[in-house]
């Protein structure tokens, strides 16, 4: 029986049908089959925060019609009801990236020249269009991924059309066209999100295009979290804003001896990089003023798990989980981030004179693909410095004392429960309920606007899979058995000081985040979550997967319907 590995060798043999790669960096850029990352020579040294933190430039709409050929309503699910108000070009390129001073130029994967992308500042009530071309080379350079492309925005509540389903895929010289309606699910405010990603969901090639530079940033903003910190209206939250809200993209990348980034396709069981980036830049710094920040952390993967910590053993201040915000602000020592996951944190460093630094550490120990080892190091690994530096002005931001109720669970309107299992085949694939992924034939038809009970089980004793599942939010029901109930959190005092991180991977009700609504589950070792979910307002394909990509690519991920 052939394997997934029998395919890319086949596509590595014949050079145009699954991955091209120049014969002169095929066994130093994309690895032979068989060597781990443990294997791999370390990359050149650098030298830690010396280089600036890259802030992505704010996406620019476009007039309408700048736009050849005009968009086709008739291919969009509601277009007319959610007419675009704003107009976006992206164009997907190879160029050379700046890792650090001390490497070379590197040829990497974005859009428009950087990576991440643009950041994409939304709002509800305003729905937007983004065309997407594709202008990266026929002939693939880098020595991995594959110049075919589909952008999933991680999890919007999007028509099938839209979201960037992996069998949905554009080559070279096409594009895509995207309606993103910035509608709540089921028109609840109590379902609106914040902070979204973008990034390439290319079957059987994700893990390689998103590590190669395919992701970027989606921010939803509201009349309560309004972008502005200033904002003199009653209802406004006043978070910080403007160039005091700064998203935090993290990789850890692989090098070789000249500089370029490294990745094999056959290392099944996920790959880890020895040097961290944060957007895109090895171990920068960035400067801060006494006062408030928004930092939005993103995990971007393809395999690591982080466990975050200030230096200074300083508190987070957690507002979100998974682009959703939680009840209440909670206060934690730590963050625990999977592959995909989200958190809003604000750091308040008015405590700190300038020309003091804070580091944020990784202290998560992890050896291998499958997952960490549950183990917190001392001192751990510092990703990014914090400089202090003098104010600029007073702080008007503030923190408020709750935000917004999750939406209400009625289990009246369950009409199906189903179960799946994520497991290993010892082929080097992975599976749910012991199927691969199979892009024409769905596992589940859901009826449109009814709910179900999903049962997610990990039956591997040894790896880990951060759970994704498109287009609709879960809310948690059970964990390992034990029934997660929301009035565990009603109630809690803001910054309730909590001894454990803040991670969707702990069988314990009092972790707030297990009360928030999400679309990562981070299943460890024989875990199992039963959820609550509903289907409404759009029809067509999507997915569950594992979110340690380099899984997904491997197969671990189903298509389920929603139908009429």
């Amino acid at each position: 029986m052939s394997t997934r590995r029998d395919a890319l060798k086949l596509g590595l043999a014949v050079g145009g049908s699954a991955l091209a790669v120049p014969e002169s960096g095929l066994g130093q850029l994309c690895l032979d089959d068989g060597i781990s990352p443990s294997t791999v020579p370390p990359s050149p040294p650098t030298r830690p925060f010396i280089a600036p933190l890259f802030i992505p430039p704010i996406a620019q709409p476009v007039p309408e019609d700048t736009l050849t050929p005009r968009p086709n309503p008739g291919r969009h699910q509601r277009y007319a009801e959610f007419r675009p108000r704003k107009f976006y070009v992206q164009r997907e390129q190879q160029f050379l990236w700046l890792y650090h001073p001390d490497l070379p130029p590197t040829p990497t994967w974005g859009w428009d020249g950087v990576s991440p992308g643009a950041t994409f500042h939304a709002y509800y009530g305003e729905p937007i269009f983004v065309r997407r071309y594709n202008d990266l080379p026929e002939v693939n350079t880098l020595g991995f991924g594959l110049a075919s492309t589909t952008i999933h925005l991680h999890n919007s509540h999007t028509a099938s059309e839209s979201d960037g389903y992996p069998g949905d895929w554009k080559d070279p010289g096409e594009f895509w066209d995207h309606h993103y309606p910035n509608y709540e699910a089921g028109g609840d405010e109590r379902e609106r999100m914040t902070s979204l990603w973008y990034h390439d969901h290319r079957m059987d090639f994700t893990a390689p295009n998103v590590y190669a530079g395919l992701s970027g940033f989606y921010f939803l903003f509201d009349p309560r979290d309004s972008n502005n910190e200033n904002d003199p209206s009653p209802q406004a939250w006043r978070l910080p804003s403007g160039r005091y809200d700064i998203p935090l993209m993290l990789h850890d990348v692989q090098f070789a001896a000249d500089g370029r980034a490294v990745f094999n396709p056959f290392q099944t069981d996920g790959w880890l990089g020895d040097k961290w980036t944060v957007n895109r830049i090895v171990q920068p710094y960035v400067r801060v003023e006494p006062r408030k920040y928004r930092f939005r952390v993103q995990n971007g993967g393809p395999s690591r798990y982080y466990e975050l910590f200030l230096s200074s053993g300083q508190n987070f201040v957690v507002i979100t989980t998974d682009g959703n915000f939680l009840e209440r602000p909670v206060e934690a020592e730590s963050i625990n981030v999977a592959v995909a996951q989200r958190h809003d944190v604000i750091i308040d460093f008015s405590r700190y004179r300038p020309g003091e630094t804070v580091d944020l550490v990784n202290r998560l120990e992890q050896f291998e693909g499958r997952g960490p080892s549950g183990r917190i190091l001392d001192p751990g690994d510092p990703i990014l410095r914090f400089q202090v530096v003098e104010p600029a002005g007073p702080d008007p931001s503030r923190i408020p004392d709750y935000f917004r109720p999750m939406p209400d669970i009625d289990l009246s309107e369950v009409v199906r429960e189903r179960t799946w299992v994520f497991d290993y085949d010892n082929r080097g694939l992975w599976t749910i309920n012991g199927r691969l992924f199979d892009n024409d034939v769905p596992a589940a038809e859901i009826k449109q606007g009814t709910a179900e009970i999903w049962t997610i089980r990990n039956s591997g004793s040894n790896w880990s899979h951060p759970v994704h599942i498109h287009f609709e939010e879960f809310q948690i029901l059970e964990w390992n058995g034990r029934p997660v109930r929301r009035q565990d959190v009603r109630g809690l005092p803001l910054r309730g000081r909590m001894r454990q991180s803040v991670s969707n991977g702990m069988a314990n009700a009092r972790d707030s985040t297990l009360q928030s609504r999400k679309d990562v589950i981070n299943l460890g070792p024989n875990d199992e979550v039963k959820i609550f979910m509903r289907w409404r307002d759009f029809l067509g394909r999507y997915v569950i997967h594992c979110h340690n990509v380099v899984h997904e690519d491997h197969a671990m991920m189903l298509r389920w319907d929603i139908v009429p």
